[in-house]
C-alpha cells in the first residue's frame, strides 16, 4: 500500500488491493485496476519507491522545538537522496547528482558519501553507521522516528537513584509517619535498615549522605514533613468509590425494594409485593423488572439474566402473550398495543459485562456461576458499607417504585376499586403494568444526572442515553437469542406428595362429605367469608408415651373444642428419672453452696481475730 512502481511506461502509486486486484493512481490523477499477477509480469514492472509513511499527528507535531522540526526534515532530505539519488525522492523529478547515482553506486557507498558531507557541512557524529540507523527508523516510523525525543523526556524528582532505594525510602516514610519526634536522619537509618534487611548486606549500593537528604526531601509530603504529626490516620486508606461506567451495560447494579402494594397471590390470599430490579449504572435504563413476594427469599439470578439478555419480540410467543396481558389489564393503557409493541422492541437488552450483587438481593447459585463463566460476565460482591455506588442504585429504585405504586393506585381507582376491597390486581396483572410504565414513562423521563456534554444544561431520558452511549462507545452489546430464555429460567421439578393411606379411608372414598366448598376469591371482589369451625379437631402430636416394658401406648383420640371427651381418661405416664447430665448439674450447684457456705465462715473467724 502506498508504493510506487512503473507500469507501461508510466509511473503509479498502489491505493489498494482487493481480491487479487491492484487498484493504481497516476500523477495526473487517472486511476486504473489491473489483476496482481498481470501486474508483476508486465514487461517495463518495476517498484520505484518505497511505500509513504503516514506524517506525524498535527498535535504531536506542534508539541516538537522548532530546532527539532528543523533537524527531522533536514534528515529526511538526506536520506531520500541516499535512497533515491533526488533530494525530493523520485517523483520530485530531475537528474541526481553524480556521486548519488543508484545505477553506479550501491547503498553502502552511498551512505558512505554523505556521511562525508554531513561531516563537512559541520554535523558532529555524522558517520555512516548513524546515516544507515536514520535510514533504518525512517523505514519503520517514518518522519517521526527522525525527531529528537530528548525533549519529550520528563524530569524525575530522585534522578538516577536505584528503585530499591526508594522504595525503602518510601517505606521509611510510611513508618515514621505521624511521629513528631522522627528526623530526617532517623529516616535515612531506617531506609538503610530496610535495604539490608531485603537484599543483604552490601548488596546495594545507596548514594552518599546529602543525597539521600535530597531523595527523602523529594519523597516527602510538602504537608508533612517528617516531624509533623499525622493529619489522617497511619492504616491504609479505604478503597474510594467504584470505576465509573463508560459503555452501557458495563456495570449493572441488582437492588431490591418494597413495593407499597399488595397483589393477589396464587393461592388467592393478599400477599405484599417486592421489586428486584438491573440497573445499568451508565445510561439509567432498567434491564429486567422481577415481581416476587418478599417471603419467598430472593429472586434467582438467572431469571433476571433471561429478562435482560433476550429482546422481547425474540422470546416465543411473546406477541400473543402481550395481546392477552394488554387486553386483561385496566381499560385505560397508556400507549395502544402498536405502540407498546414498537417501543417494547426498542427497549435496551444486552449481556452485562459485569453485575454487581448482593447475596440478599437475587440467589447465586451454582448453575448461575457456570452460566455466567460462559457468557463472560464477571460477578462483583456488592460492598458491605453503604458506599456511593451501592446508595445511588437503591436511591434510583426507591424513585421509580414511589412513581410506579402512585400510577398503580391511580389506575386501581379508575377500575372503581376502594381501598375495602383489598387487593386488587394480581401478580401478572401488576407485572405486566410495571413492564409498560418502565418502557413509556421511565425510559423517558429525564433525569438530572444524566447530561450529554454537548447539552450539559438538559437532562437526558435513560432511553436517549443508551443511545448516546452506543455512538460514544463505538461498539453494541450484542443480547442473545430467543432459544436461550428458556435456557435461562431454572428448572422446578414437582416433587411427588407421599402420604399413608389406612385401610380405614377405604369406605369413605368417592363419598359426599356433605361440608360447603369454600369459594375461591375473585379479582377485584369483596374478600371471602371466613371458613366456618370443624367439628373435630385431631390433638396435638406429641410422642407417646411407655409402658414399664416400653412398648408404645397408642395416640389419644381426637378432642372437641369444647372440652374432653366425658369417657376420657389421663393415659398412664411413668415418672422418669433424671439424666446424666441433669445430675451433673445438681451436683455442680450443691458444690457451689458448699463453697460459699465456707467462705462466710472463713470470713466470720478472721473478723472474731482482729476484734481480739
Amino acid at each position: 500500500m502506498g508504493a510506487q512502481v512503473t507500469f507501461e511506461d508510466r509511473t503509479w502509486q498502489v491505493t489498494g488491493l482487493v481480491d487479487g486486484r491492484v487498484h493504481l493512481v497516476a500523477e495526473d490523477g487517472a486511476t486504473g485496476c489491473v489483476l496482481a499477477a498481470h501486474l508483476v509480469s508486465s514487461p517495463g514492472f518495476s517498484v520505484t519507491g518505497p511505500a509513504a509513511t503516514e506524517p506525524p499527528a498535527p498535535a504531536l507535531w506542534e508539541t516538537v522545538p522548532l530546532a527539532a522540526q528543523e533537524r527531522a526534515l533536514a534528515w529526511l532530505r538526506h536520506i531520500r537522496e541516499v535512497e533515491t539519488g533526488l533530494p525530493g525522492g523520485s517523483a520530485s523529478g530531475g537528474t541526481p547528482r553524480p556521486e548519488y547515482d543508484p545505477q553506479r553506486f550501491t547503498l553502502a557507498e552511498r551512505e558512505e558519501v554523505k556521511a562525508r558531507e554531513l561531516a563537512a557541512l559541520g554535523w558532529t557524529k555524522a558517520s555512516r553507521t548513524t546515516v544507515q540507523r536514520m535510514r533504518l527508523v525512517y523505514q519503520r516510523r517514518g518522519l517521526w522516528g527522525l525527531v529528537d525525543k530528548r525533549h519529550l523526556r520528563t524530569g524525575s524528582a530522585t534522578g538516577r537513584t536505584d528503585e530499591r532505594v526508594v522504595a525503602a525510602v518510601l517505606e521509611a516514610l510510611r513508618r515514621r509517619r505521624g511521629r513528631s519526634k522522627t528526623t530526617t536522619l532517623q529516616v535515612i537509618e531506617l531506609a538503610e535498615q530496610i535495604v539490608a534487611d531485603t537484599y543483604g548486606p552490601a548488596r546495594v549500593k545507596l548514594p552518599g549522605r546529602s543525597s539521600l537528604y535530597r531523595l527523602v526531601k523529594a519523597l516527602a509530603d510538602p504537608a508533612e514533613p517528617p516531624g509533623s504529626a499525622a493529619r489522617t490516620a497511619t492504616s491504609p486508606a479505604r478503597p474510594g468509590d467504584p470505576p465509573p461506567a463508560l459503555r452501557p451495560a458495563e456495570r449493572v447494579h441488582i437492588a431490591t425494594a418494597r413495593l407499597g402494594l399488595r397483589a393477589v397471590g396464587e393461592d388467592g390470599g393478599v400477599v405484599p409485593v417486592a421489586v428486584t430490579a438491573a440497573l445499568d449504572a451508565a445510561s439509567g435504563c432498567v434491564l429486567a423488572a422481577v415481581l416476587h413476594p418478599p417471603q419467598d427469599g430472593p429472586v434467582q439470578l438467572s431469571v433476571l439474566l433471561a429478562e435482560m439478555a433476550v429482546p422481547r419480540p425474540q422470546r416465543p410467543g411473546w406477541p400473543t402473550l402481550l395481546e392477552q396481558a394488554h387486553a386483561g389489564g385496566p381499560a385505560r393503557r397508556l400507549v395502544s398495543l402498536p405502540a407498546r409493541i414498537e417501543a417494547t422492541a426498542a427497549r435496551p437488552a444486552a449481556v452485562p459485562e459485569t453485575l454487581i450483587v448482593n447475596q440478599s438481593t437475587a440467589a447465586v447459585t451454582p448453575a448461575v456461576l457456570a452460566v455466567c463463566e460462559g457468557l463472560g460476565i464477571s460477578l462483583e460482591p456488592a460492598p458491605s458499607r453503604t458506599t456511593g455506588a451501592r446508595r445511588g442504585a437503591a436511591y434510583t429504585l426507591e424513585v421509580l417504585v414511589g412513581l410506579f405504586a402512585r400510577h398503580a393506585t391511580t389506575a386501581e381507582e379508575a377500575c372503581g376499586a376502594g381501598e375495602a376491597a383489598g387487593a386488587y390486581w394480581s401478580m401478572p396483572q401488576l407485572q405486566d403494568l410495571l413492564d409498560e410504565w418502565i418502557t413509556v414513562r421511565w425510559h423517558q423521563r429525564p433525569q438530572e444526572q444524566l447530561r450529554h456534554p454537548l447539552l450539559p444544561r438538559a437532562g437526558l431520558a435513560p432511553q436517549e442515553m443508551w443511545e448516546v452511549l452506543l455512538g460514544v462507545a463505538g461498539m453494541v452489546p450484542l443480547p442473545l437469542a430467543g432459544q436461550h430464555y428458556g435456557e435461562l429460567l431454572p428448572a422446578r421439578r414437582p416433587r411427588p406428595h407421599r402420604f399413608r393411606d389406612p385401610a380405614g379411608r377405604a369406605p369413605l372414598r368417592r363419598c359426599v362429605s356433605g361440608r360447603t366448598p369454600r369459594p375461591r376469591p375473585t379479582v377485584g371482589g369483596p374478600p371471602p367469608p371466613p371458613r366456618p369451625a370443624a367439628g373435630l379437631r385431631p390433638a396435638a402430636r406429641r410422642p407417646a408415651p411407655r409402658d414399664r416394658v416400653g412398648r408404645r401406648r397408642a395416640h389419644p383420640a381426637p378432642v372437641r373444642r369444647d372440652g374432653p371427651a366425658p369417657h376420657r381418661q389421663r393415659p398412664y405416664a411413668p415418672r422418669r428419672g433424671r439424666t446424666a447430665g441433669q445430675r451433673d448439674e445438681r451436683r455442680l450447684q450443691r458444690d457451689r453452696a458448699q463453697c460459699r457456705r465456707r467462705g462466710r465462715g472463713r470470713d466470720r473467724r478472721r473478723h472474731d481475730g482482729a476484734r481480739r
